[in-house]
């Protein structure tokens, strides 16, 4: 049974995604954010930077003890390795798979979660700050699309990384970055019959 400490955020639909993707057992624990319980002790203990998902593994199998896990994209890692499924066990494919993980991990997630700061939460209106994040946000989505062109998936079949960027770019109006003009991280037929469809 695996322990799941999430809020619904993209980084914690990615690890919900996986999880029901690959059925494996497991409780939900939802964290009110807004509460600030990401900062009690007791969770710090699991993630000492106090953000959401966290996962504690109760059968990891060849640890002693329970496993825990903090980051969304180790999580994910850890998930496929532990089930043998979405990423592929040769070299190239599983770099592919990395490469659209990480490109989620350190461009679009920052980027469009800067631009949901500066639209939403910042006490003033900075508006060089909005342009730069909403730009930026716009120019990673259009290289999904020029990649989701040529492809049903972003690296060869169904993988984390198509669970990862999906996860963040369904929520592209919340920032309220446009996506008028990006027809294929809409229209990837592989995407829509996953039940990918609400961006």
């Amino acid at each position: 049974m695996i322990d799941l400490y999430t809020s619904p955020t993209p980084n914690g639909w990615k690890v919900a995604i996986a999880l029901e993707e690959l059925e494996l057992p497991y409780q939900t624990h939802v964290l009110q954010l807004s509460e600030m319980k990401q900062y009690e002790d007791w969770f710090k203990a699991m993630n000492p930077n106090s953000r959401i998902p966290v996962i504690v593994d109760r059968d990891a199998g060849g640890v002693e003890g329970d496993l825990t896990i903090f980051e969304s994209g180790a999580i994910l890692i850890y998930l496929a390795k532990k089930t043998g499924r979405l990423m592929p066990v040769d070299v190239a494919g599983r770099m592919a798979v990395m490469q659209w993980l990480m490109f989620q991990m350190a461009a679009i997630g920052p980027m469009q979660g800067q631009a949901v700061s500066f639209e939403r939460y910042f006490p003033e209106d900075v508006p060089a700050a909005r342009k730069r994040y909403h730009n930026e946000t716009r120019r990673l989505c259009e290289v999904l699309d020029g990649h989701l062109a040529n492809n049903e998936w972003l690296a060869g079949d169904y993988s984390i990384a198509d669970i990862a960027n999906w996860s963040w770019l369904r929520s592209h109006k919340w920032a309220r970055v446009p996506t008028e003009g990006l027809a294929h991280p809409k229209a990837s037929v592989r995407w829509w019959r996953r039940g990918l469809n609400c961006c």
